[in-house]
């Protein structure tokens, strides 16, 4: 069994960010409505979307990322667990409005890092389109480096 390297209760802060996990009525109001006043005003993206989906089921390692300075909610990032053969599939998302500061970087280096110190957890993986060079470039940023890539899918790992 995949323990996360981190509990539900404990925040993970970095220098601008904290990633904390979701709370019931967060993913409710994610996956069903209506809006919180806690969230940027172009929250929640596809990509909150699909981590809260995954959260409502398994919450673990499923966190919000959220500015340290006035506490908005700007992205969601998560673990698709539990590893198989020692890899972890992560997955992040920045609304547009934040996106260009290096908030995805921050919080997919932190997670990363972290997440490989957990038992069991050989290596860290990110599936990406290669046609999203944001995307590649907040990947390459935190350290992962490409592992596959073919036309329609690229796939980028951190190991320890």
């Amino acid at each position: 069994m995949f323990v996360p390297p981190v509990s539900d209760d404990v925040e993970l802060i970095t220098d601008r960010l904290v990633l904390r996990a979701w709370t019931g009525e967060e993913l409710t109001a994610v996956l069903r409505g209506p809006r919180l006043g806690a969230w940027a005003p172009d929250f929640p993206a596809d990509a909150d979307q699909i981590i809260a989906a995954y959260a409502f089921d398994r919450p673990d390692g499923q966190r919000l990322i959220t500015e340290r300075d006035g506490g908005l909610v700007i992205g969601s990032i998560g673990l698709f667990g539990p590893p198989d053969d020692g890899v972890i599939e992560i997955g992040y998302g920045i609304v547009p409005s934040r996106r260009g500061a290096g908030y995805a970087t921050e919080a997919v280096a932190s997670l990363a890092a972290l997440t490989l110190t957990a038992p069991g957890v050989q290596a860290v993986q990110a599936n990406v389109d290669p046609n999203n060079p944001a995307s590649i470039r907040v990947l390459e940023k935190s350290g992962f480096r490409p592992f596959t890539v073919d036309p329609t899918s690229a796939r980028y790992r951190i190991e320890p």
